[in-house]
């Protein structure tokens, strides 16, 4: 078990910034596949964006350009750099972990086995 807890969270106006951070405390993260989803009242938990293990990344259309997932593994953090926000992003923002020694960079939610308790963060117009 991967107890993952996510931080950063806030309210922002539109057009701010917020950066999130995903710790294991006690574990190192530096073997994992790591990303963020996001969950909208009443909307299913969408993939935002993921770092595998050697540093490449992917990004959901709506976010990029504007969001940067990167990690530390030093620190054994990873980070979501949000700039730009807008009030469509509005959401509770999960860190998400996959164990799987592949290089692929996952993005559905059946693909990451461990998650954090999430972070709201919220955009006003």
């Amino acid at each position: 078990q991967v107890l993952l807890v996510e931080s950063g969270g806030g309210l922002v106006q539109a057009g701010g910034s917020l950066r999130l951070s995903c710790a294991a405390p006690g574990r190192t993260l530096i073997i994992y596949n790591m990303g963020w989803f996001r969950q909208a009242p009443g909307k299913e938990r969408e993939f935002v964006a993921a770092i595998n293990r050697s540093g490449s990344t992917n990004y959901a259309a709506s976010v990029k350009g504007r969001f940067t997932i990167s990690r530390d593994n030093a620190k054994n953090t990873v980070y979501l750099e949000m700039n730009s926000l807008k009030p469509e992003d509005t959401a509770v923002y999960y860190c998400a972990a996959d164990p799987t020694l592949s290089g692929i960079i996952r993005t559905r939610v059946y693909e990451y086995e461990y998650w954090g308790q999430g972070t709201q963060v919220t955009v006003s117009s």
